[in-house]
């Protein structure tokens, strides 16, 4: 492999693993989030209040959704600079031409099976917690 496409690739793949930590450290934010919200409404005997956390969680889904659909658009460059000569690299990072794709809208990286799981079991835990 050419040293320009490695490059390339390499500040793509770069890109990635930062959105892959950002995501990471999003969830433990949620978690510390809620379970702080959590115990502040029940120390403070205010139950109702639990929809603000249904709230935050739908909040931190959605942001969650979106760093999963640009992660997506940035391997499909990467595909995409994967298959390119040497003479057509031109270390481009633009995305635009990914966002059309089903695979990469936010609507559909909501529904993926890593995030269903993860803020429908925090949904489920909200639930349960606001029933005690």
């Amino acid at each position: 492999m050419n040293e320009k496409k490695l490059k390339h690739l390499e500040l793509i793949q770069g890109v990635v693993s930062r959105m892959g930590s950002n995501l990471f450290i999003l969830r433990g934010w949620m978690i510390t989030l809620i379970v702080g919200l959590s115990v502040a409404f029940l120390e403070v005997g205010r139950n109702e209040l639990q929809f603000i956390l249904v709230f935050v969680v739908f909040i931190f889904w959605i942001h969650d959704a979106y760093f999963l659909s640009l992660e997506r658009s940035y391997r499909c460059l990467y595909n995409k600079v994967r298959n390119k000569e040497e003479e057509e690299i031109d270390f481009s990072m633009d995305i635009s031409g990914f966002n059309d794709l089903r695979k990469t809208s936010v609507w559909y990286c909501m529904l993926s099976k890593t995030l269903i799981f993860f803020y429908l079991s925090t949904l489920i835990l909200v639930a349960l917690i606001s029933l005690f």
